[in-house]
């Protein structure tokens, strides 16, 4: 099995585990994110989970004092599961794969938003509202400043690119006119 879909396989298990912890969605993912977040910054955590010279025992300890009193204990059985199949270094993945049917459940995408010009958190939440309406599912807009687009945004949400940039109009109205001549 390749990588991402024995990440995304755990990533299903934890949000059922979440669930039945009271749909504990939210702090599932908090507690995923962190983890994969700590072993992408602490290079001496990610050389002693990858270690083969460490036991997988070992290992489950430092995860149950880390999370001792601070997660709930599906939460770290889920860990020690991953550890004791040696798939602990698949975390950073587990965690984005878990976000995504997060997503997915609530009903919300992720759009990438360009924009001329840096934008205020008024703009941002009207950008937001509007292409949540436009879509159907709440939106989540994450924004880049790219001058080149002149204006207008240009919105892209998996593989579906709108361009609605001051750019893109002035080359179409460029070839309409090159066209007529």
């Amino acid at each position: 099995m390749r990588g991402s879909t024995i990440a995304r396989n755990y990533a299903e298990t934890l949000l059922e585990l979440a669930r039945r912890d009271g749909n504990a969605l939210e702090r599932y993912g908090t507690l995923i994110r962190e983890t994969a977040e700590a072993m992408g910054r602490d290079i001496t955590l990610r050389r002693f989970l990858e270690s083969p010279r460490v036991t997988a025992q070992h290992k489950n300890e430092l995860f149950a004092r880390a999370f001792a009193n601070r997660a709930p204990r599906n939460f770290i059985r889920f860990l020690a599961a991953l550890v004791n199949h040696g798939r602990q270094m698949l975390l950073p993945e587990v965690a984005s794969e878990y976000q995504g049917l997060v997503d997915e459940a609530e009903g919300r995408v992720h759009a990438q938003v360009t924009v001329a010009r840096p934008t205020n958190d008024g703009e941002r939440d009207a950008i937001g509202r509007e292409l949540s309406r436009a879509i159907g599912k709440q939106v989540v807009p994450h924004l880049e400043v790219d001058p080149s687009i002149l204006g207008g945004v240009v919105v892209k949400i998996g593989d579906t690119v709108m361009d609605g940039s001051v750019r893109r109009r002035l080359s179409v109205l460029r070839a309409r006119l090159t066209v007529a001549r």
